[in-house]
């Protein structure tokens, strides 16, 4: 079965969208970051790229804000890239953990293993294996340069925000050397955990992570400028972990509740992929206890719903002019 729909028909929905969702007040910025605590909570925006390159945004969508842990899913395509699926399996995994992003005792519960690139312990260990082991500036100029491209634009280092989580990111230092312990991290642990952090707190527009959304749905190559950045099969493999883990522990109420496979920011971005169709995004800074943004959920579910469109439904979808 085939389903049709008009990207006039998509920009009225997502307009709507906003509208219906802008007055959403749930939810609270995260407190545990400074930087965070203190963002405007009535920001919000919604971006939609398609996979030839037209855009849809409505809302604060040239608003910087800081990538968090969306950026895991530009370094777990980077690894990807350089070591191949298997190497990432055996080195990290693909699991669930069905726990809290942060969490400890998930590395304890999974054998001493990280699980998946998508939680933080995953992260860090993804941001260990980057090349060339122990050349910090080389380390981070691949990591900087590769969300550049995945982005179709510059972004920024929020330095705020960055000294903000660098100060207060205990937990993930403790993450970072339990896996040291365990020999799941395969690079310096503090210069793995500072550049996890410093990823984290590159500042994106959420237009830019449209088209980051919209190049992992366009097989790898960016529909803003046409160039290839990953491989096209790489793009089911990301697709798979951003469905399976990218609401944490909420995950599996995410995509019965949406039908689109999506990652999620403490920062209060959410950036979704419909493969071969478009990337979508939202933002605003309240999140909910489990760390995914309230109202931007809340507005791609929307969109969703009254499109019609899902990636478990089995039909074909035609977008036209």
């Amino acid at each position: 079965m085939e389903k049709r729909i008009t990207k006039k028909e998509l920009s009225a929905i997502v307009n709507d969208a906003y509208e219906h969702c802008r007055k959403i007040k749930e939810g609270n910025n995260a407190s545990y970051i400074p930087y965070l605590a203190k963002e405007n909570s009535d920001l919000f925006a919604i971006s939609l790229c398609f996979v030839d390159g037209d855009t849809i945004n409505v809302g604060d969508y040239n608003y910087i804000f800081g990538m968090e842990s969306i950026s895991k899913v530009a370094t777990a395509l980077l690894i990807l890239k350089e070591y191949g699926c298997e190497t990432i399996l055996n080195m990290i995994g693909a699991d669930a953990t069905g726990l809290p992003f942060n969490s400890i005792m998930a590395i304890l519960l999974e054998n001493n293993h990280p699980s998946t690139p998508l939680v933080n312990a995953g992260a860090i260990a993804a941001v260990s294996m980057v090349s060339p082991v122990g050349n910090k500036e080389q380390k981070w100029k691949a990591i900087y340069e590769n969300i550049n491209a995945l982005c179709g634009g510059h972004t920024e280092l929020i330095d705020e925000l960055y000294h903000s989580e660098a100060l207060s990111n205990f937990n993930n230092r403790s993450i970072a050397w339990l896996l040291k312990n365990y020999n799941r991290v395969y690079d310096d642990p503090e210069l793995s955990l500072d550049l996890y952090t410093k990823q984290c707190s590159l500042g994106v527009t959420n237009e830019q992570l449209s088209t980051f959304a919209a190049t992992i749905a366009n097989g790898g190559v960016n529909p803003r400028n046409g160039t290839r950045i990953f491989e096209s099969r790489l793009s089911a493999k990301i697709i798979s972990m951003m469905a399976s883990v990218g609401f944490y522990e909420h995950s599996g109420n995410w995509l019965f509740s949406s039908g689109i496979p999506a990652k999620s920011g403490v920062s209060g971005g959410v950036m979704g992929v419909l493969p071969g169709l478009f990337g979508i995004s939202a933002f605003a800074p309240p999140i909910d206890n489990a760390g995914n943004s309230v109202r931007a959920q809340a507005a791609i579910k929307y969109i969703m719903e009254k499109s019609g469109l899902n990636i478990f439904d089995g039909c074909s979808v035609r977008i036209d002019d």
